[in-house]
């Protein structure tokens, strides 16, 4: 696991400093090392759905608690295949998307740094390193959302991310050392067995606090969400990569791997379930609201992301089995919808649905890719992921232990999915359907390496539908537990 991790470290540094020459030669093997990396998770999913986890200890500075520790369990396998097979995806896109850019090269050193920070933060099982990667991916995607430094704007939206999610990465230091003064470990593992410490210590509520503005920050939970959709002037793999697969849900992972650690108790709950509320309906609302494709998938994520916030609030076993599947939709389709918008955006310069219709007739491949991230993003019946995914949210509010909310929560999240549903048909929909301008009639499909790989993420969203019910139930945030694994 380390390896995977350091792999694309270097590299990066090797593209960062000498990619000129790098790319010159052997660009067409960019997207060669997440491709691999992600064979290597996917093979190793037999051995993660059996029940087990794998560990790797590596001593680096004993003295101090801190150890390259890692831990590949169901949770940060689910987040492992994500970050490489998504990341393959962004890196064949990308290619293409930015040709003839100066800095290319320089571009895919930030993207591949990016990378293997996400992939530390997952796989870590030492609190310290996980703090060092989580800074990490601050770090690199503040390159990646002002790549664009030329332009104003984008530097301001870098600075306002990075200042936002820096902000929250010292309270979640100040968390982490607390917790590890406490638990009198650094070990992730071995705090589950020390959860009764943590519950019952006078500075739990301060402990949760510091975590939850970490985690809220990243992953633009409100009041906190409003560097997301300025985030929205890096180039388009960015957001198809960070702001709807990877790093925005890194927040989201954070809570999910503390749950076990923190979770079950009143303030963890109803702080999570009026945040995340509040969040997915805020931000459902204003998507229905703006006409840049870019503007509407930023607040149609900020809500999704409100949902799985929600979801991890209501912590039964019903709604982790949700916010595994939604997670897995969500990216699917979000991912397809961004790349499909950089494609409408790269062919006819404009990303104005009001002036956008009948590209079907242009970009058949690119419409089709487009109508199924849609119809999972809406839920629709039987067809792909997200209909799996909002069944089990509906699944999970009616299941709550407090019948008074359930009907409220349930409510909430049928108002939040009618927002989504037309956001969602707004993007994917309305740009190729009615007729066509006759200023788009002469544009044509890019190259294919631009149109493969959203058509591939759409196909996606169908495959794991058909495979739903043995799969997802079986696998993966179950092992939320952590059992103590085999080493590795």
């Amino acid at each position: 696991m380390l390896l995977t991790v350091l792999s694309g470290l270097i590299l990066s540094v090797v593209l960062i400093f000498f990619g000129k020459a790098f790319t010159k030669k052997l660009g067409i093997l960019l997207p060669l090392l997440p491709t691999l990396l992600f064979g290597y998770y996917i093979q190793l999913f037999p051995v993660i759905s059996s029940g087990k986890s794998l560990i790797q200890n590596i001593s680096w500075v004993p003295s101090l608690g801190v150890n390259f520790d890692f831990h590949l369990d169901g949770l940060s396998l689910l987040f492992s295949l994500l970050i490489t097979g998504i990341g393959s995806c962004i890196f064949f896109y990308g290619r293409t998307y930015l040709k003839g850019h100066p800095y290319f090269d320089r571009f895919f050193g930030y993207l591949l740094l990016f990378m293997s920070a996400m992939l530390g933060v997952v796989l870590s099982d030492n609190l310290l390193l996980l703090f060092i990667f989580w800074e990490l991916t601050s770090i690199s995607s503040f390159f990646l959302i002002g790549f664009n430094n030329q332009n104003q704007d984008s530097r301001k939206s870098a600075i306002t991310a990075l200042s936002i999610t820096g902000l929250g990465g010292l309270f979640l230091f100040a968390g982490l050392v607390l917790i590890a003064h406490i638990g009198n470990t650094y070990s992730i593992s071995e705090l589950i067995s020390r959860k009764d410490i943590l519950l019952n210590h006078n500075l739990y509520p301060l402990i949760v606090g510091l975590l939850f503005i970490g985690a809220f920050t990243k992953s633009a939970q409100f009041p906190f969400h409003f560097w997301l959709p300025g985030a929205m002037k890096a180039p388009t793999p960015v957001s198809a990569y960070l702001h709807s697969a990877t790093m925005v849900k890194a927040g989201i992972y954070l809570l999910a791997r503390f749950t076990p650690i923190l979770g079950g108790t009143t303030y963890w709950s109803y702080t999570l379930i009026a945040v995340g509320g509040i969040t997915m309906l805020y931000a459902a609302i204003h998507s229905l609201f703006r006409v840049d494709m870019k503007a509407i998938l930023a607040y149609t994520t900020i809500s999704a992301l409100g949902v799985l916030t929600f979801l991890l609030g209501l912590g039964t076993k019903e709604a982790l089995i949700a916010v595994s599947v939604f997670i897995v939709a969500h990216a699917l389709y979000k991912a397809t919808l961004f790349m499909v918008t950089g494609i409408v955006d790269h062919e006819t310069h404009t990303r104005d649905i009001t002036q956008l219709s009948g590209l079907r007739k242009v970009l058949f491949p690119v419409a089709i890719a487009a109508f199924l991230a849609a119809l999972s993003s809406a839920g629709f019946p039987f067809l792909t992921i997200g209909f799996i995914g909002k069944d089990l949210i509906y699944e999970a509010t009616l299941h709550y232990g407090i019948k008074e909310w359930i009907w409220i929560l349930t409510g909430l999240s049928i108002i939040t999915n009618i927002g989504l549903v037309a956001a969602g048909f707004m993007a994917g929909i309305k740009p190729f359907m009615g007729p066509l301008p006759s200023q788009y009639a002469s544009i044509h499909l890019p190259y294919k390496s631009m149109w493969i790989p959203p058509l591939l993420l759409a196909l996606g969203g169908v495959i794991f539908r058909v495979f739903s019910q043995t799969y997802w139930r079986k696998a993966l945030l179950m092992q939320l537990s952590l059992p103590c694994g085999e080493k590795f």
